[in-house]
């Protein structure tokens, strides 16, 4: 009798990462269904990247950082410009609370380069994830009053003429300008967290020149010496905290029988998959600059607080990586 040469079946088995692209959603679904829940990436539900700071890489600018999230790289440089009074439309009150945003002072601006990501290929074009960044960076920066109005004020005293003068109040004759250049080299999730930490340790390490008015010139003159460079004094540590959540919600099935899990610091992959974010500010002293949430309807009061309790553990991990 002849030998069977017939051969089995070939397995239609899918290989992991091609079941992650097919069926993204299904693929995470999968993993969250263990227990205990564990995503792709191997972290917990509530773990975030380990974020990684390096300072001072941009030796021209005033100050800067290079902040790597995972597979998410930003870089921020902080250059400061001189604003004259005379040059504002209407120069405000020196204790005007609002002075830095009547005058725009703080000026970030976030570029996405070609290539960061699959969806910022050259041809394709250009999102609005740039401009919606820009302006939460910016939100956030008048906002929680970060920056002191003072280390942005250049003063002019006039010096007494006679000794019966009374002593001269000091004027302010120009401003600090500070421009937040933000530029992503990579793009894997979580955007805000990574462009507002870069921002945050820029600025720990901004150092302004001295500034003085030159009366005879008048014109702002700058030391050239670098033991007159003073940094900015920061008044408040805010720290984001970015949350997907993935839900099972089905049209036609009860609200009630949906599954949904809360995911810190969400990568690219999940975020595409989650219809629902969280995205909770403080600064670390019991207090809550702000709570965002984005679409879905999966979160509640219980979920929200668990974000707002996840943030400030998050902040004492940041607040002690920053410089």
């Amino acid at each position: 009798m002849a030998a069977d040469t017939s051969t089995a079946p070939a397995s239609l088995a899918f290989p992991r990462a091609t079941f992650a692209k097919l069926t993204p959603g299904p693929f995470l679904h999968a993993h969250l269904k263990q227990s205990p829940p564990i995503r792709p990436s191997g972290r917990t539900l509530i773990e975030c990247r380990e974020p990684q700071i390096t300072t001072g890489s941009l030796t021209h600018s005033h100050g800067s950082a290079v902040v790597r999230l995972g597979d998410t790289t930003v870089v921020c440089s902080a250059q400061g410009e001189i604003l004259n009074a005379s040059d504002t439309p209407s120069p405000p009150d020196a204790d005007d609370g609002d002075l830095l945003e009547t005058l725009g002072l703080l000026v970030p601006n976030v570029e996405l380069s070609t290539g960061c990501s699959p969806a910022h290929l050259p041809g394709n074009p250009p999102s609005t994830l740039a401009q919606s960044l820009s302006w939460k960076v910016r939100t956030l920066l008048y906002g929680s009053d970060l920056v002191n109005p003072k280390d942005l004020q250049i003063t002019f005293t006039a010096p007494k003429i006679d000794e019966e003068d009374d002593a001269s109040v000091p004027e302010v004759k120009a401003y600090w300008t500070l421009y937040l250049d933000i530029m992503f080299i990579s793009l894997d999730g979580n955007p805000f967290d990574a462009a507002w930490l870069a921002v945050m340790a820029a600025l720990r390490t901004t150092r302004l020149p001295k500034a003085s008015w030159d009366a005879d010139t008048e014109a702002v003159v700058c030391s050239p010496a670098l033991e007159d460079y003073s940094r900015l004094t920061l008044q408040a540590t805010p720290v984001t905290a970015t949350f997907a959540v993935f839900s099972t919600a089905n049209p036609l099935k009860q609200r009630s029988e949906a599954e949904s899990w809360v995911l810190a610091d969400p990568d690219t992959s999940e975020e595409d998959v989650c219809r629902e974010a969280v995205t909770v500010v403080l600064d670390g002293s019991n207090r809550v600059l702000g709570v965002e949430k984005a679409g879905g309807r999966a979160v509640g009061k219980e979920s929200v607080r668990e974000c707002v309790e996840l943030t400030f553990g998050r902040w004492k991990d940041v607040n002690a990586m920053l410089p």
